[in-house]
């Protein structure tokens, strides 16, 4: 016999009432996450030769003000394990994409800034990403479902 696949069983276990809403919304975000990060990462990657991981810390550490992001505050925001986010910034850097330097009041912090190159890269790399958000997750819903959605993540994300 056949296992059921992932979405056969939520969809088959919904019919037990409202127990089973919180697997099914996981099941559905989870799956939307997935496809749009692989549209994500093949459309960056063609045009502009980023990850998705990159595409992120550059547009965080390019949206904070001279002199930068300090790394702490940029794990913070990536999501990355410190190695990993280690590694990314490194190889950032040696694209010639962000700059790091140490931090004036603490000898072992480290700040991050976007170069004048890096700015140029997330610039086009914006329109890329936005069109696949808007094609994936947008374009299906109406204004008002995309308000609700929005407003929706934004109390999530701030817990």
């Amino acid at each position: 016999m056949a296992a059921a696949r992932p979405e056969q069983a939520v969809s088959a276990a919904s019919g037990h009432g409202g127990e089973y809403s919180c697997a099914r919304a996981w099941a559905a975000l989870t799956a939307v996450h997935a496809r749009i990060t692989e549209q994500l990462s093949a459309a960056l990657g063609e045009a502009c030769g980023l990850s998705i991981n990159d595409f992120e810390i550059l547009l965080r550490v390019d949206q904070v003000p001279p002199p930068g992001l300090r790394l702490g505050g940029l794990s913070q925001a990536v999501r990355l394990t410190q190695p990993s986010l280690s590694r990314a910034v490194a190889r950032l850097e040696r694209r010639g994409w962000l700059r790091r330097a140490g931090t004036t009041d603490d000898r072992r912090g480290v700040v991050v800034a976007t170069t004048p190159a890096g700015k140029d890269v997330l610039h086009a790399a914006a329109p890329i990403h936005a069109q696949i958000i808007r094609q994936s997750l947008l374009d299906p819903l109406t204004e008002d479902e995309q308000d609700l959605l929005a407003r929706a993540l934004t109390r999530i994300a701030g817990n």
